[in-house]
């Protein structure tokens, strides 16, 4: 479990596909504290440590499944493509985003990134499916970041960015036609199938 506040951004190292997609993600973390089996949030996405690096070259390597990759961004992803990361949620730690499982619903699209005042307004289009799932003022993971949304307009949404958020996720990297991976908020989905029921 995660909570969407991003506390590293890794890069993409090596990429390898055979059979399932192996990546290598550089990181300011250290490695040493990081047990293999252990999980990692890269960009929102919950992954398996499956080897790791040294405290001098930083680094771990997860495998993602076909699977993961029809839900997820990473099938697009290249040496050199920056990456938020997100350790685990441990008993104690502060608990300042929201409740993110790490398990993607879909991918958005950013239809448009407008400044408002030291801020931008970025706006997404996400998948028709999962439109009744974002609510005005309710909570979304993009990227792995936790984030408020601020309107709803059909499958489109905004959300409001400020500078710190930009300088230290892949925010600041974002333009129109970019693509993000988008999980819905725990309860909104839970909420949505009482209803249905």
């Amino acid at each position: 479990m995660f909570t969407g506040l991003v506390s590293d951004m890794g890069e993409v190292r090596r990429l390898e596909k055979r059979g399932d997609t192996h990546l290598t993600i550089a990181t300011h973390y250290d490695v040493s504290a990081m047990d293999v089996g252990a999980s990692v949030a890269c960009a929102g996405v919950c992954l398996t440590i499956v080897d790791k690096g040294t405290a001098k070259d930083r680094w771990f390597a997860v495998t993602a499944s076909g699977e993961t990759l029809s839900k997820t961004t990473i099938g697009s992803w290249k040496a050199g493509d920056a990456v938020n990361l997100e350790r685990p949620l441990r008993v104690g730690d502060e608990f300042g985003g929201h409740i993110v499982t790490g398990h993607i619903d879909g991918i958005a699209e950013v239809v448009s990134i407008t400044p408002e005042g030291e801020s931008v307004r970025m706006v997404f289009q996400a998948p028709k499916a999962l439109a009744r799932y974002v609510a005005e003022k309710g909570s979304i993971a993009l990227d792995g970041v936790s984030l408020t949304v601020n309107e709803v307009e059909g499958a489109r949404f905004g959300v409001n960015i400020i500078p710190h958020t930009s300088k230290v996720t892949t925010f600041g990297r974002l333009k129109p036609g970019s693509k993000v991976n988008l999980e819905i908020d725990l309860l909104a989905r839970y909420v949505a199938r009482l209803v249905k029921d």
